[in-house]
């Protein structure tokens, strides 16, 4: 199963606006957690087993942000696939494997 998801507070300290110093905690959860992850410009994604594996380091990765903020926004989407292990970079194999052939 992958989860990619989007944490952040819903304001900043920051003189510019930027939300990476909350974010970087979500992040270290994730990173933490030992599952295959990749962090993007907008979302993060893991890859879990199971639904309780995955959004409970979700959970935890909020709980991270809302200890420096009151208020936290998140986006989540799931692809729910079981029996499909390294499905994070086999979904951009494919694309990628498309976009080779001729025509494309």
């Amino acid at each position: 199963m992958l989860f990619a998801f989007s944490i952040a507070p819903s304001g900043s300290d920051d003189g510019d606006g930027s939300v990476g110093a909350a974010v970087a905690e979500a992040v270290r959860v994730v990173r933490e957690s030992g599952l295959p992850n990749e962090t993007t410009s907008m979302f993060t994604t893991i890859e879990s087993d199971t639904w309780d594996e995955g959004m409970a380091v979700v959970k935890r990765a909020v709980e991270a942000v809302t200890a420096v903020s009151p208020r936290v926004s998140l986006v989540l989407k799931a692809d729910i696939r079981p029996g499909h292990r390294g499905q994070l970079q086999a979904k951009v194999d494919r694309v990628e494997q498309h976009l080779r052939e001729p025509g494309a």
